[in-house]
Parts: C-alpha cells; structure tokens; sequence
C-alpha cells in the first residue's frame, strides 16, 4: 500500500470530510510532513540518516495528530471530552487497532518536546505514567517539526519563529525548554 493510501484511509475513516476538525489537522499534518521532509534536505541530517524510512516519516507525521478528534478542543472542530493533553495517547490507542504500531508511538511520544514520566507525575497530568519522550529518529523529527506548526484558525498554515517556540515552551518550565533545545541542536539549520 502506498504512503499516501495509508494515512489517506485512515485519516478519511475517522476524519471525514465533513469532520470539523478536518481542515485544520489536514493542513497542521501537511505543514509537519513538508518540515520533516525539508529537514531531511539538510546535508548533517541527509549524510547521517540517508537511509532513513521517508514513506513512514510521510505517514507518521499526517497521522501523528490523528488523536484530536477525541478531544475537547472546540476552537479546532473537536468536540470529544478528553483533555487536549491526550490526544498523544488516544493517537496511539487509535492507531494500534489499524496495527499502526510503529506510527501510534510517533502520536504518543510528539506531544510538546516529550514528555517525561517525572513530568507527568509532578504535574498531575491525566496521562498514564510513563516515559513519553520520543526515542526513534522519526519520533524526534515528528516532535521536533511539530513545535513549529499551531493548529488555530490564525496560525494555521504559518510556521512558528524559533523564538516563538522556545517562549511557548518557557511556560512549561527548564525541562521542557531544554527538551526542545536538545531537538533544535540536532535538527536545526546549521
């Protein structure tokens, strides 16, 4: 099955076109997969990881955010009860039942810069406690790309300033700045 095929069935099963959270996850999907594909344009990251799976860094980062739909998330056409905060994992739930394993650990572990299970623990977050930083290269391309794309009517299509993202991630204190800056170094231009 082809990539487009794959992430094409499975985003129009649960993500129809008459869903209203449609537009914006097709187009934040979009702008992650193109990222991740320019990023692997760029000759440290070509010359370290050129046999890296493009058909599943393509499938991975359209479905990466597969999960919203669950959620509560009225402002992007979600209208689930779950927290925002889980849509990593009811992503991953969703995509172990297409037998997506490899990708449903991509929706699990590209939520903010990873999140630790200390993390999680201290802030009480309705997760289940475990690790959830990404581990793979592609989980950490996904995650990294995804930083720079917002899912909001106004931001929708627009890509984030470097500054903008590490200032979104200040609020959520050092650990998850210094998440994010670890990704930047590997990943960023150079």
């Amino acid at each position: 099955m082809s990539s487009q095929v794959l992430w094409q069935t499975v985003f129009d099963t649960l993500c129809g076109p008459d869903h209203p959270a449609r537009c914006f996850l097709y187009t934040h999907s979009v702008m992650v997969k193109d990222f991740c594909l320019e990023i692997m344009q760029r000759p440290h990251i070509a010359k370290r990881h050129h046999n890296a799976d493009i058909q599943f860094i393509t499938e991975a980062a359209m479905l990466h955010d597969i999960g919203i739909i669950y959620t509560d998330a009225h402002r992007i056409g979600c209208s689930g009860s779950a927290p925002y905060i889980r849509h990593g994992v009811l992503g991953r739930k969703i995509l172990e039942e297409y037998g997506l394993r490899r990708h449903a650990l991509v929706c699990e572990r590209h939520v903010g810069s990873g999140l630790s299970k200390k993390i999680i623990i201290e802030r009480d977050m309705p997760l289940p406690h475990r690790d959830m930083s990404p581990r793979s290269f592609s989980e950490k391309l996904i995650c990294y790309a995804d930083c720079f794309f917002s899912k909001t009517k106004n931001a929708a299509g627009k890509k984030k300033s470097l500054e903008k993202v590490i200032s979104g991630f200040s609020k959520y204190g050092q650990e998850s700045v210094s998440a994010f800056l670890a990704l930047h170094q590997y990943f960023g231009s150079f």
